[in-house]
């Protein structure tokens, strides 16, 4: 049985690292230590020795590097009073610093998330710019958002004037875009939406961190229709860049089938069909010859430079098939009949274009968003949930669950989309969202908001006033996605009242969430004061910080332990004491005082979920128990059922 005591750190991305270069290359270590002479050894014609380097770098890059690596000592707060169906909903909405919660995130999320969608701060001059600090980011934290200064600390613009404009951006997304890459699933897409202004720098560092073959598309956004005089050009597009985690192991979907580009002009019993070229770029073997159209034996060879997709015998097969037409008239080279029926049947899609003109603009978001809050304009430039529902569409699974992950969730777009494409799909799944944004004060940013965007925000702030909500942005995020859900959740019910005799009923999504809040960790750190030890010593006779809740230190527990936030969590009483079963008995948490040994068979009955106790971790209160002889022998009853790990905070 393995013995551990937790420290409230998040995962040592720096330690795993090491580790995979370790089993890679065992015989570059010496005592622990990498041989860099080895290594290169190892490595051969591939170290580069140029003094001259093609690189992308700026000033800071390898503090951020540092920065994106560091294990954070943080933790998630569970807020239950700000949710919605917590007991059953799998959705979560995380408040904090998205730098700090990626940190988090990565035991339990670690190659998980099917889909990242993000629409950072676009570096205009006057948005908000996240200010990291390499030594403590959580205090830092609660400094830019007000939680424990009350001289103005906050977040900040990043003007040309500062000197650094381009570089203070970089640093800011370098290293939460490494680890959102963790993140993803073998198969996963990321999407980034950004403007003219940072879309090189943005590219150059998604080319590092993914790497330039995943690269899938930069789709260009048609975002407005009118025209702007402000400037030579209007301005009336954005960039989306995509990227995969691993291009091999993607499945990209593209647009719906449009049985209107099918026609039959010819009768062909096998229904309408289209097109579709039958030339290539030089793919080998037995690729060129010659295509005789049989009405008018004039032979075709594939276009300069190409050759046939596929060989002779499959050619004349489809020939004979009668599934080759030489042009809609007759006259022209040989193409393939594409029939709708087959398609359909594949469920095929259409291949998406670059160029994005029908998913909505800024206004038709604007709209959508007004239309939620009683027509108030609360939101500058919100995305249109149509341009998310094209990418959800392009990127997501249909046969299985997903998780969708946006760590710039601002007034909540990803969340509402998910939601509507799992009530327009019907695909009988249930995806998920994870939505993280800083909890920026909104009355702080009116004085560095020019006059339109400035009266936008004065209404988002008397709209929450009439809520009884504070002036912060997740609270609009929050209450964004509440509304959008029951406003699908209505519509669904009425769907259903209308229903025919022997139709299914639709399902209504899982239009919950469960608020955490990012905050410092539960667990006192050994830090010993030579000033006042006393006081130190006294400090670790509660392992836990004051003013937190045992449910605080559980979900920490849970997080650090890798398991997901929304895993169910029974509470039950053993013996006199509180304890709860996570995950239908995969981690037994006992955080009472005065444990005795006769709880350790007790706890060990209620893992009888896994038939393998190897698998089950049991966590206890490192000062929670009668003795040091007590603990001893629970960890050895413990260890006599087989269970895997005996943990400590």
């Amino acid at each position: 049985m393995q013995e551990i005591k937790m420290n409230g750190e998040s995962l040592n991305i720096e330690q795993e690292n090491i580790a995979k270069l370790k089993e890679i290359f065992p015989e570059v270590f010496n005592e622990d230590k990498i041989d860099f002479e080895k290594l290169q050894n190892v490595l051969g014609n591939y170290i580069d020795t140029d003094e001259e380097k093609y690189r992308f770098t700026w000033n800071g890059k390898m503090d951020a590097l540092r920065l994106s690596q560091a294990p954070s000592t943080g933790t998630l707060r569970p807020c239950k009073e700000e949710s919605k169906d917590w007991d059953t909903t799998q959705n979560l909405y995380i408040e904090g610093d998205n730098l700090e919660v990626l940190k988090l995130l990565q035991n339990s999320y670690l190659n998980k998330i099917k889909m990242i969608y993000i629409d950072p701060p676009y570096n205009t001059g006057n948005d908000f710019v996240y200010k990291d600090d390499f030594k403590d980011n959580i205090t830092n934290y609660k400094k830019m958002t007000g939680q424990i200064d009350s001289e103005g600390n906050s977040t900040s613009t990043n003007k040309e004037t500062d000197g650094r404009y381009h570089t203070n951006w970089l640093n800011m997304m370098y290293p939460r875009l490494r680890l959102a890459r963790n993140l993803l699933t073998d198969d996963g897409v990321i999407f980034i939406s950004i403007d003219d202004k940072e879309i090189a720098n943005l590219k150059k560092i998604c080319d590092e961190i993914y790497g330039e073959k995943n690269l899938i598309a930069n789709m260009i956004w048609q975002s407005r229709t009118s025209i702007s005089n402000d400037q030579e050009v209007s301005l009336n597009h954005n960039h989306t860049l995509i990227y995969s985690k691993n291009k091999n192991s993607l499945i990209f979907y593209g647009e719906p089938l449009n049985p209107d580009d099918y026609i039959n002009p010819d009768g062909d019993p096998r229904g309408p069909w289209k097109l579709s070229p039958l030339d290539a770029n030089k793919p080998g073997g037995d690729t060129y010859y010659p295509v005789i159209n049989p009405d008018t034996n004039i032979e075709y060879y594939p276009p300069k430079n190409r050759s046939w997709a596929i060989n002779r015998d499959e050619m004349q097969k489809l020939l004979n098939e009668q599934r080759i037409k030489f042009g809609i008239n007759n006259d022209s080279a040989p193409k393939r009949k594409l029939y709708l029926y087959e398609r359909l049947e594949k469920n095929d899609t259409k291949t998406p274009s670059s160029i994005i003109l029908d998913g909505g603009t800024t206004k038709s978001g604007t709209t959508e968003l007004m239309e939620l809050f009683n027509g108030k304009k609360i939101f500058s430039y919100p995305k249109p949930t149509k341009l998310l529902l094209k990418f959800l569409n392009y990127a997501l699974n249909k046969e299985k669950d997903n998780i969708i992950l946006d760590f710039f969730s601002g007034s909540g777009t990803t969340a509402h989309a998910v939601l509507l494409y799992d009530k327009i799909t019907e695909l009988n799944i249930s995806n998920k969202f994870i939505m993280i944004q800083i909890p920026e004060n909104l009355e702080q940013n009116l004085t560095n908001e020019k006059d339109d965007a400035k009266k936008i925000t004065q209404n988002a702030i008397d709209f929450l006033s009439s809520i009884n909500k504070p002036p912060i942005l997740t609270e609009l995020g929050k209450e964004r996605i509440r509304r959008a859900g029951d406003k699908i959740k209505k519509e669904i019910e009425q769907e259903n009242q209308q229903l025919k005799l022997g139709e299914e009923p639709k399902k209504v999504p899982d239009i919950g969430f469960k608020v955490f809040k990012l905050d410092s960790s539960n667990i006192r750190k050994w830090n010993p004061d030579t000033k006042d030890l006393e006081r130190t010593l006294l400090d670790q006779v509660d392992n836990f910080v004051e003013g937190r809740k045992e449910e605080d230190a559980l979900y920490e527990i849970i997080l650090k332990n890798g398991l997901p936030l929304t895993v169910p969590v029974e509470e039950l009483n053993v013996k006199g004491k509180k304890v709860y079963s996570i995950g239908m008995g995969a981690m037994i948490v006992c955080l009472d005082n005065n444990i005795t040994l006769d709880i350790a068979d007790e706890i060990a009955k209620i893992s009888t979920e896994f038939e393998d106790k190897s698998m089950v971790t049991v966590v206890f209160k490192d000062n929670g128990f009668e003795n040091d002889s007590v603990k001893t022998n629970i960890k050895e009853t413990l260890r006599g059922y087989g269970i895997g790990k005996f943990v400590t905070v």
